[in-house]
């Protein structure tokens, strides 16, 4: 009896095994799937690479390295990454501080003494952290580093007082950049070839390509129109998938920096904010989370790290189409073994001028359309879709038209809390309080949880 048991024990075993064994499997079989299909309906070109439980299960290079739709990718090119480039002298101002070289406090006139008065306001943490008060970059009319540090330096006046607000822009960056000169008396291209890609062995990835150079991804829209590669300001890393995944290896691994100037560079001043290396969460001196996108042109990509699960998902394209992190979304679901969507074109991406043209109620007839004839290409099992066409109508004061559409979406998703909390806002705008308190009503039915709703029918009854 005890044999028998001990045989059935070890055949139980096994079949859990193996169910798990193909279950692993499975899981880059239908990453593929997701990943083939998308290119096939023309919603990704590019690189993915997804490692699980600290092992690469998937890597892919599919699609065109440009416009003409003859040259095929391969893993050997680079892409742009768009902002997740700012990582690299965000990395480069802490490795500066650790050498003794500046510390985060510092004024930047102090390194840049032929700026404005107002230099002597900004620390080089409020450039980290984007609380510089700088207005942005003047994208239309400047064509180099030298165009843009004399409008930096026509400046009289910062949109607020350093540290007192948050505003995202490239004139932080340009100017991080140039305080590594300053301090190094290298080029910021040297620096960060010579003292940061080389060290991490990322020996193909290459700062501010040209025409010249050979293997670079060239983006370009879907009417196979070409962008140019040049960016009038300086400092952008590109780099190929091999590389790109080294460098979030560098960085979880603090290869470079320390874990307590991993943090000064990781964690934002708030929420849907950014920091140097995008965003994320430690806990200690261990890097949980890490996620980063980065969008330039039609270029984009997207980085997400998860240390606990040993989990890294890396996309990047060349002809930006749909959001990376809708794929990022299906692939963490495909991971973790649930139900995902796959990734759709907007129908205000791909229509907004013809949108543009209709009525609320043509709109609708429009979608309908769409959806007999387009059924694959777009969203039109999800919420969001209209949506996003009614928050569309609401910005260009077309509040008649943005009721119309949410209306509808409630009558697609009626148990979507989310459709009636954004017909109601359309309703109080209008000015139509009886419709906008019936309909924050309906929200708060399904989502009794919802404090907006609670707050706005308390002031819709008085």
């Amino acid at each position: 009896m005890k044999n028998i048991f001990n045989t059935s024990l070890r055949l139980c075993l096994c079949f859990i095994l193996l169910l798990n064994n193909a279950s692993a499997q499975d899981k880059p079989a239908k990453i593929d799937s997701l990943i083939l299909r998308a290119n096939r309906h023309g919603l990704f070109n590019g690189n993915v690479v997804v490692a699980d439980n600290g092992k690469i299960i998937y890597k892919a290079t599919i699609g065109f390295a440009d416009a003409s739709g003859k040259t095929f990718l391969t893993p050997q090119y680079r892409f742009h990454i768009g902002s997740i480039a700012k990582e690299f002298n965000a990395v480069a101002i802490m490795m500066l501080q650790e050498q003794g070289k500046l510390n985060l406090n510092d004024k930047i006139n102090k390194y840049l003494p032929g700026l404005p008065p107002w230099a002597n306001q900004i620390s080089i943490q409020n450039l980290l952290q984007y609380t510089s008060g700088l207005p942005d970059v003047k994208w239309q009319t400047v064509k180099n580093d030298a165009d843009n540090m004399a409008d930096i330096k026509r400046i009289t006046k910062l949109d607020f007082e350093p540290g007192t607000n948050y505003a995202y822009n490239n004139n932080n960056v340009f100017l991080q950049r140039r305080i590594v000169e300053s301090i190094t008396g290298m080029s910021f291209k040297q620096f960060v070839e010579q003292k940061i890609l080389k060290p991490c062995g990322m020996n193909t990835a290459i700062v501010d390509p040209t025409d010249n150079d050979t293997l670079i991804a060239r983006s370009y829209n879907n009417n196979r129109k070409q962008d140019a590669l040049v960016y009038p300001i300086s400092g952008w890393t590109c780099v190929t998938l091999g590389d790109f995944y080294k460098w979030t290896r560098v960085i979880a691994n603090f290869s470079l920096i320390s874990p307590a100037a991993t943090r000064a560079i990781l964690i934002p001043v708030g929420p849907n904010k950014q920091a140097g290396l995008g965003g994320g969460t430690m806990e200690g001196d261990k890097l949980i989370t890490h996620i980063h996108d980065g969008t330039s042109l039609n270029y984009q990509a997207l980085q997400v790290t998860n240390t606990a699960q040993g989990r890294t998902v890396i996309l990047m394209t060349n002809n930006k189409n749909v959001s990376l992190y809708d794929f990022n979304s299906a692939i963490q679901n495909i991971l973790d073994g649930k139900p995902y969507h796959e990734p759709k074109k907007a129908i205000l991406d791909a229509y907004q001028k013809q949108l543009d043209t209709l009525s609320g109620k043509k709109i609708i007839a429009f979608y309908q359309k769409l959806k007999i004839t387009n059924a694959y290409d777009f969203g039109f099992d999800d919420e969001a879709t209209l949506n996003t066409i009614g928050y569309y109508l609401i910005g260009k004061q077309r509040i008649g038209d943005a009721i119309v559409v949410f209306e509808y979406n409630t009558a697609l998703f009626p148990q979507s809390g989310n459709v009636f909390d954004s017909l109601a806002e359309a309703y109080y705008k209008q000015g139509n309080k009886p419709k906008a308190l019936l309909n924050y009503k309906r929200l708060l039915q399904l989502d009794p949880t919802n404090q907006t709703a609670k707050d706005v029918i308390a002031e819709l009854g008085k």
